[in-house]
């Protein structure tokens, strides 16, 4: 460790977020390999070792020979004001040197928030922060996540985004990097382009109408016209994690997690994620308890969670649960079910995860009306909800927390209330399963604010102000009368924000660049965030929040990421999105192929078969 790095520790918080040396991590004898590879999460250590997909990237990239793959996190305020005091570089944990001595240095971005945490970390690594000004002697920038799906905004920082899952991309590209090393950047970003999946910004040209709207987005120099997504072909067999670092401070995620499925057969309109990661593929259960139960060996954790999008639409999910619970039951190991759908849970499946110990029950109903939900294509009835929380009173449980969206396509003020109206006949059911029982009930009411997300069928909506967002908070929080139902609501600001960099164009890298230079980072963190330096910035370079996040968009408009593709189709989203307007409903994948087009990225196979 440097001896001035040792010295500033003591006066940080939380310094085990910075020292490395956990049990598990991946430390190489820098003679023996010939690519350095710093996997970068612009958010605190507690966030990023609680990715399963940072996890899974570093031990499939660690596994490939010659590779060695460290890890980078973004510091805390107070390390960063130590490091740049100091004059010390962002380092990596395991070997403890500075970015600029790795070959390649990847960005994992999920959330829109983080984009100036990687601008930061960018300039606490002493690179220079444009693509355009970074020559041959510079690590290769990329970034990956469900933001590369519209990576406009960072366009001029990154030199390759990558569509997709990294399991096979991110391999192929060590491998192209290692056999051109001495060729020049340009001839390498080239080349990257031929790799399925991956999208080098500076081989686009971006053209603009006269009202500011995209008019073409051109390829150059032999880039496609297209760049669509990479998937794993055979998620059976893929990399998991069962032999992974354990964190010498408590993370958010303190457990093992085991990945059912990737994708959904659900069709919720509003969201992101349950588009993006079609198709579905599942794992099967014996290959799942044989994982579990490895990485429980391996970590000494004493909690297992069983991650998806909806893991309650896991085929064999009970078998699962009674394989896992024959190893972790007498161990006092506890199963955790995140993600639980109402119009599938059953006391069965509550009394095996409640063997160990109990924990409330999760409901996202969306919407409060039906009406509404049809809208979204929720596909949940209120009967269902009512039923699922009946189930949950009567196996002994008195919290439930739901999570409702405020904002949504079509959404009335009857709408808005009818949250409220489901909250407390969720309370008037309690009491009628409940009577005997001590306690009193704990119901928790969230909303957030609806931000229409890129290649969903919503990618065209507006998206509702601050102010009336804000008016259909009071509105609901006034008609909230029982102390048992507690009301959080999400910021109007941040989602402001967050509206305006999801379907942003590549003419926002200036704003994230005033933005970080104007103190910007962490903006994900309640502590850091400053609506009042966006709004600063935005004046500054005459750029309308409006334009991109309070506009409808017409049917031929180019987009942002119009050359790009998730593998779902833009008139299945349109159709969807008129569908949507008539309250249709669209059954989910297992009950009828709907003809997305996603099923093509699996070379012709049915999904989830």
């Amino acid at each position: 460790m440097h001896p001035v790095l040792e010295r500033i520790l003591t006066k940080v918080q939380k310094p085990s977020r910075y020292t490395g040396g956990e049990f598990g991590e991946i430390v190489k004898n820098k003679s023996e390999i010939s690519l350095r590879f710093a996997l970068c999460f612009p958010d605190t250590y507690e966030i990023g070792m609680s990715n399963l997909g940072m996890r899974i990237l570093y031990g499939v990239l660690n596994n490939t020979d010659g590779v060695w793959c460290e890890r980078v996190f973004a510091p805390w305020g107070d390390m960063e004001e130590e490091l740049r005091r100091n004059g010390l570089p962002l380092f990596a944990l395991e070997s403890g040197d500075e970015l600029t001595k790795f070959d390649i240095i990847g960005f994992s971005v999920g959330y829109e928030m983080a984009y100036t945490n990687v601008l930061n970390m960018l300039e606490l690594a002493g690179i220079p922060l444009r693509a355009c000004e970074r020559g041959d002697g510079w690590p290769l920038i990329v970034a990956g996540g469900t933001c590369a799906y519209n990576p406009e905004p960072l366009a001029d920082f990154i030199d390759i985004f990558l569509l997709g899952e990294g399991e096979d991309l991110l391999p192929e590209l060590c491998a192209l990097v290692r056999g051109m090393k001495g060729a020049g950047r340009q001839d390498l970003l080239k080349a990257a382009a031929r790799l399925e999946g991956a999208y080098v910004p500076s081989l686009y040209d971006v053209k603009y109408n006269g009202d500011g709207t995209i008019n073409a987005i051109e390829p150059k120099e032999g880039a496609p016209a297209v760049v669509t997504k990479r998937i794993v072909q055979d998620f059976e067999n893929s990399f998991f994690p069962a032999d992974t670092i354990i964190p010498s401070t408590e993370i958010v995620h303190d457990r093992t997690v085991l990945e059912l499925f990737r994708g959904c057969i659900r069709g919720c309109r509003f969201c992101q994620a349950g588009y993006v990661y079609r198709p579905v593929r599942s794992r099967s259960a014996e290959k799942l308890a044989e994982q579990g139960i490895e990485a429980l060996k391996n970590s000494g954790y004493q909690e297992i969670g069983l991650s998806s999008l909806s893991t309650s639409d896991y085929r064999r999910l009970r078998e699962l649960c009674d394989r896992l619970l024959g190893w972790c039951e007498p161990k006092k190991i506890g199963l955790s079910l995140p993600s639980l759908r109402a119009d599938n849970f059953s006391m069965e499946i509550m009394e095996r995860v409640q063997k160990v110990r109990k924990s409330g029950l999760t409901i996202a109903p969306e919407a409060g009306s039906q009406r509404l939900r049809d809208v979204i294509n929720k596909n949940l009835s209120e009967e269902e909800i009512l039923n699922a929380c009946r189930t949950a009173f009567e196996g002994g449980r008195n919290s439930i927390k739901l999570y409702f969206m405020l904002g949504l396509p079509t959404e009335t003020d009857e709408d808005v209330l009818a949250i409220a109206e489901l909250a407390f006949r969720i309370l008037r059911l309690w009491k009628e399963t409940a009577s005997n029982r001590n306690g009193g009930a704990r119901i928790t009411l969230s909303t957030a604010c609806f931000v229409p997300k890129p290649m969903t069928p919503f990618q065209w909506e507006a998206q509702v102000s601050a102010g009336e967002y804000e008016r259909r908070v009071v509105l609901l929080r006034d008609a909230m009368r029982s102390k048992a139902i507690t009301y959080n609501w999400h910021d109007a600001e941040t989602s402001v924000i967050e509206g305006v960099l999801a379907r942003g164009d590549r003419r926002l890298g200036r704003l994230l660049e005033e933005v970080q230079k104007s103190g910007g980072r962490l903006e994900s963190w309640s502590e850091y965030f400053s609506f009042e330096r966006w709004k600063a910035a935005f004046e500054k370079l005459n750029l309308d929040p409006a334009f991109y996040a309070g506009r409808e968009r017409r049917k031929d408009e180019v987009l942002p990421w119009s050359h790009l593709s998730a593998g779902v189709s833009a008139e299945y989203l349109w159709s969807e999105r008129e569908a949507a307007k008539r309250g249709e409903i669209t059954p989910d994948c297992r009950t009828k192929c709907a003809g997305c087009g996603a099923d093509i990225l699996c070379r012709g196979g049915k999904c989830d078969e």
